[in-house]
């Protein structure tokens, strides 16, 4: 793959070329010259008032392979991420069969090979994800498995997730938490608020996630291990993990991008399209997020994509299935909610690889060419026509959005999305 990206603000806190107007040269898919004024016999693009950003990564992606191909597969998933703007995700080990041992990690490495998108499968810490016996967690790292985790299954046992705590740390693997007690959130659907009152409807209460927060910083606190959280969602949780921080654990997260523009006071009108979970929360978690975003609380902002087909929602709300697909919209919204370009980068490019220990993406000479270009300004309607998942469970479909992915580059591939 051969271009020249001519006249580009480079956004890219590892790059010598960081907030400079620059040509990017690419040759057979490595930055062969960075500079003013270059020349070259190559397909050319005008960048002049676009941002090149390095590719974003996404720790929180559910695809249905296996098992829910319906859903969403390999190909779509992937597509889907690049026009989001996504060089590498990692995926969740919510499919039918888990994953949960080397089996099925080295099936998703082998299919993916080749992709533009890296794709990196998550772990299950438990046997079909039921929180009873440990996987086979070493076996799935020697395969490729990056971190593990139950995904939208919360670890309700306390006792396997202090042994998976330490049996991760003993090969430095990292375990992610979905902080959830069920037995206080119960069979509820919506926040619990003036809204669920309003709805007449039975809500999880933010008690719910914060005391799993509590529990596994005391258990990585205990063990020594680090703990990654996945998609926080309340003011005490953020709280909870800043003061852990600030007491010296090795302690990470991740919001869901979602979370950072809506309120449960979207639901008021019964859509199901905004159901998700963790649900949405009131104004004053979401300002929480948004400062916890911007002091280092919060490391990274994630899609949470979860594709269902449209008999798994366009149902009603109570029996509608939880998630949207978030792959496209990530960025955008990240925008929406007022944060900077350079942050945003920091939350999905930069520290989501820091986390899984994947290799950096650079925008910097003799570098693998790994970027996705974008319009801050650009007005566009999300639809079904230029949505690339298989499924189309999104709350901003047929919205007008601000902010538009224009390329993505990796593995010597390029996805233009305005052709």
């Amino acid at each position: 793959m051969n271009l020249l990206i001519k006249s580009a603000t480079v956004v890219d806190p590892n790059s010598p070329f960081n907030k400079q107007v620059t040509d990017i040269l690419i040759e057979n898919g490595v930055i062969t010259q960075i500079g003013k004024d270059i020349t070259a016999e190559v397909e050319i693009f005008d960048a002049t008032g676009k941002y090149l950003l390095p590719g974003f990564f996404d720790l929180n992606c559910n695809i249905g392979e296996l098992g829910y191909e319906t859903k969403e597969d390999l190909q779509s998933g992937t597509a889907a991420a690049a026009a989001g703007g996504f060089t590498g995700i990692a995926l969740m080990p919510n499919t039918q069969k888990p994953v949960h041992s080397k089996a099925e990690v080295e099936y998703l490495v082998n299919k993916s090979k080749g992709n533009l998108v890296d794709v990196v499968p998550l772990g299950a810490i438990s046997y079909k994800r039921e929180g009873k016996d440990m996987a086979e967690m070493y076996d799935m790292l020697q395969s490729g498995a990056r971190a593990f985790t139950d995904g939208n299954n919360p670890v309700q046992d306390a006792g396997l997730m202090e042994r998976a705590l330490l049996y991760a740390h003993g090969f430095n693997a990292l375990i992610f938490s979905y902080p959830e007690d069920t037995a206080i959130a119960g069979k509820a659907k919506v926040n619990e608020g003036e809204v669920s009152t309003l709805l007449g409807m039975k809500g999880i209460p933010s008690l719910a996630e914060e005391l799993m927060v509590a529990r596994d910083l005391y258990l990585s606190e205990y063990t020594g291990s680090p703990i990654h959280f996945s998609t926080i969602s309340t003011w005490r949780s953020v709280d909870l993990i800043r003061q852990a921080r600030q007491r010296g654990l090795q302690v990470t997260c991740d919001v869901a991008a979602h979370h950072l523009v809506l309120t449960d006071e979207a639901l008021t009108g019964f859509d199901s399209q905004y159901k998700v979970k963790p649900p949405l929360r009131i104004q004053k978690d979401v300002d929480a997020l948004i400062a916890g975003l911007k002091d280092g609380t919060i490391d990274t902002i994630v899609s949470q994509h979860t594709p269902h087909e449209v008999e798994y929602k366009n149902v009603e709300f109570e029996v509608a299935e939880f998630g949207i697909v978030g792959l496209q919209t990530a960025f955008i919204l990240a925008l929406k909610a007022g944060l900077p370009l350079d942050l945003i980068v920091e939350k999905l490019s930069v520290n989501p690889r820091k986390i899984l220990n994947a290799p950096t993406a650079n925008i910097a000479v003799d570098t693998s060419a790994n970027f996705t270009l974008v319009d801050t300004e650009k007005e566009w309607t999300y639809t079904r026509e230029n949505n690339f998942s298989k499924s189309y469970n999104s709350p901003f479909i047929g919205q007008t959005l601000k902010g538009q992915v224009l390329l993505t580059c990796n593995n010597n591939q390029l996805f233009n999305l305005i052709k």
